[in-house]
């Protein structure tokens, strides 16, 4: 089994220099920074859930429900994540979110969605 190293960082708590193989991966950018902070910093906006998906999931609050389409979403559309796989497959990457909430937002389920397609 390969072991890959998918670090999770929420976009406020971090600060430059930034290592490399950094990607901002929230559909909107971040309210209140800058883009000159976060230069180095690839922004990949369409791996992101669909507006709709994150509307839904802030008014509902269905964590279940939003893994599911989710992953959905990430199934129909490989191209998006497939980039990020082959370099986590070689070196460490660090996947940046905007969410408040550590414990329920797209990079978690985008970081266990690419540990799953590695094995």
């Amino acid at each position: 089994m390969l072991y890959l190293n998918i670090f999770l960082k929420r976009v406020y708590d971090v600060h430059p220099p930034y290592e490399p193989d950094i990607f901002l991966i929230d559909r909107l950018w971040p309210r209140g920074i800058a883009k000159v902070r976060l230069n180095g910093v690839i922004w990949l906006k369409d791996i992101a859930p669909t507006n709709e998906l994150r509307k839904q999931f802030h008014q509902q609050g269905d964590w279940q429900a939003f893994v599911k389409d989710y992953t959905m979403q990430l199934n129909s559309n490989a191209a998006v994540w497939r980039p990020l796989l082959e370099i986590a497959k070689k070196r460490p990457l660090t996947l940046l979110y905007g969410s408040k909430d550590a414990q329920h937002n797209h990079a978690i389920v985008l970081r266990n969605y690419l540990l799953a397609e590695c094995v």
